[in-house]
């Protein structure tokens, strides 16, 4: 596997009503467990908007993603969902000593 100075975030935030977040979370489900049993990627999390509660944001990390076919089916039944464009951006991580995460959150420092 590569240094993680080749990694990069994927940063996503779609907008859903919130009336349609089950069949959301039904959908993303099958995807999410395929995307995170990847070897390439290193870190998933999910987000809502406290005041807004069809607002879904996650963060992938990865070594290297490339279009799977498992995205298909999410795509194809969540999109009609959204209420607004899907907001994504690509990032590539920046190297210590500006990263850290704490044991608190899943990392390795105190």
């Amino acid at each position: 596997m590569s240094d993680t100075s080749e990694s990069i975030s994927l940063q996503v935030t779609v907008h859903l009503k919130p009336e349609d977040l089950p069949k959301f979370w039904e959908a993303f489900e099958p995807t999410y467990k395929a995307v995170t049993a990847e070897p390439e990627c290193t870190f998933f999390e999910l987000y809502q908007a406290p005041d807004s509660p069809g607002t879904i944001s996650w963060v992938e990390n990865w070594y290297v993603q490339l279009v799977k076919p498992y995205y298909r089916d999410y795509f194809a039944a969540t999109e009609p969902l959204f209420i607004k464009p899907r907001e994504a951006k690509l990032l590539k991580r920046v190297e210590a000593p500006f990263t850290m995460v704490k044991k608190t959150n899943g990392g390795l420092m105190d």
